[in-house]
């Protein structure tokens, strides 16, 4: 995803992220000064960090970049908020080992920082999600994918039988595994469809 440093940088020099904007590589295309990030570059930031609290810190920055673009202006003044929150250490800490250990549904429970909703948040699980291809992996579930699931008239509560929403996440995060299983696709791939279709979807020839 392609992002503007200098929109950044004013709000995460004060927390001491500013590095964070060093992540990915520079564009060779477009606004001189913009730069790219990619799934991968928020991996290799997974791996450097491990659960060093400064390290979760700089990848939940890395994702809030990589998640914003240049089309959400919102993105820096989120992030603001959220890195401002006294409760950022022990949320990123607790949710990072909820997610690691296969209880999405507590992670959901868990996470509350001001600034962040679901189409974030659940962005942070699936990039500090280091379990292997095998488990059913966290995935992102913002508004986009959200639209495709209604057009292909997928209900979240109808399936987890539940309103309640970190039930509903899980099981939207087990449907999508066995769809892509069966579809003999990964599931970050399936996620990264619905997510580009942004609900334009017939599901009468789906």
């Amino acid at each position: 995803m392609r992002f503007r440093p200098e929109t950044w940088r004013p709000w995460l020099e004060p927390h001491g992220a500013g590095h964070v904007l060093d992540a990915g590589k520079e564009c060779v295309s477009g606004p001189s000064g913009d730069r790219l990030i990619s799934r991968d570059d928020l991996a290799a930031i997974r791996e450097r960090a491990g659960d060093d609290p400064d390290g979760l810190r700089d990848l939940f920055v890395a994702v809030m970049v990589w998640g914003s673009g240049t089309t959400d202006g919102r993105g820096p003044w989120r992030t603001d908020a959220a890195l401002s929150d006294v409760r950022i250490r022990s949320v990123l800490r607790t949710t990072c080992a909820s997610v690691r250990r296969g209880d999405l549904s507590a992670a959901y429970s868990q996470f509350a920082l001001n600034g962040v909703r679901r189409s974030f948040f659940t962005k942070w699980f699936a990039a500090v999600d280091d379990r292997g291809t095998e488990s059913d992996r966290a995935l992102i579930l913002d508004d986009r994918v959200f639209h495709s699931l209604n057009a292909l008239g997928w209900s979240s509560w109808e399936a987890a039988g539940t309103r309640h929403w970190p039930t509903r996440y899980a099981t939207y995060v087990s449907t999508m595994h066995g769809w892509a299983g069966a579809l003999g696709v990964t599931a970050d791939w399936l996620e990264w469809l619905l997510f580009d279709l942004n609900g334009q979807v017939d599901a009468d020839e789906s």
